[in-house]
């Protein structure tokens, strides 16, 4: 009965509900792509962040084009993936060893999901600008957007569950979702993405995160990480 009220709480039904409307995002998105509806606006928004006279370069100083490169390698996957081996050693060098499995299972499940569904759309890269940094896989979704979005929101849930104050802990959302919004912008920015490449990165890796979240609630992390 003390797990059927647990689905019950509030909270835990609220991020189910956010989990399945981001899913419908990246579904809604995702069939739009491949219909081929979305080339239009996303042609559009490319374009629109490109001088006419001058494709190879975004609009903006120079110094705007390198503070871009600069917030797009925070969701690079050596990054991602050094930042998320830090974390887990700290958790399991403090005594915190289904948290730090928690995570590493989480962020490496995530980005294997990204790699299939790149795999499963391929999508090519867009072909209208040049793009300012260098990429290799395919397009849809983004991995920058979808990772950064499971690694950064899965932290931050983390660090949530650690403070009790409600404003610390929708200040650590914030900078989560911030940080994972600002990579998936600067990837359209570049130029190496669609918009709605992101847009799909975005919504499968907040589903992904949310999902977790509520795993999280199972006790799959240790009780010193959640209090």
């Amino acid at each position: 009965m003390s797990r059927i009220r647990h689905w019950l709480e509030p909270r835990v039904l609220g991020v189910i509900l956010a989990a399945a409307s981001a899913l419908w995002v990246f579904i809604g998105v995702a069939e739009e792509v491949a219909e081929g509806e979305a080339r239009s606006i996303d042609a559009a928004i490319l374009l629109s962040l490109r001088t006419a006279d001058a494709l190879a370069d975004p609009l903006g100083p120079r110094w705007l084009e390198e503070f871009a490169r600069d917030v797009t390698a925070l969701g690079s996957p050596g990054v991602l993936a050094m930042l998320v081996a830090v974390v887990a050693l700290f958790l399991l060098l403090s005594g915190s060893r289904r948290t730090s499995l928690f995570l590493l299972l989480a962020t490496g499940s995530g980005a294997f999901a990204a790699a299939l569904l790149k795999q499963g759309f391929d999508r090519p890269r867009p072909d209208l600008v040049p793009h300012a940094t260098y990429v290799v896989s395919a397009s849809f979704p983004s991995a920058h957007a979808m990772v950064s979005a499971v690694v950064y929101l899965t932290l931050g849930a983390l660090v949530a569950r650690m403070v009790h104050r409600r404003r610390l802990k929708l200040y650590v959302i914030m900078v989560a979702a911030g940080l994972a919004g600002l990579i998936g912008v600067s990837r359209v920015y570049l130029g190496v993405h669609w918009p709605t490449d992101v847009l799909a990165g975005w919504a499968a890796g907040a589903a992904w995160a949310l999902a977790c979240w509520v795993a999280a609630q199972r006790g799959l992390v240790d009780e010193g990480a959640g209090q």
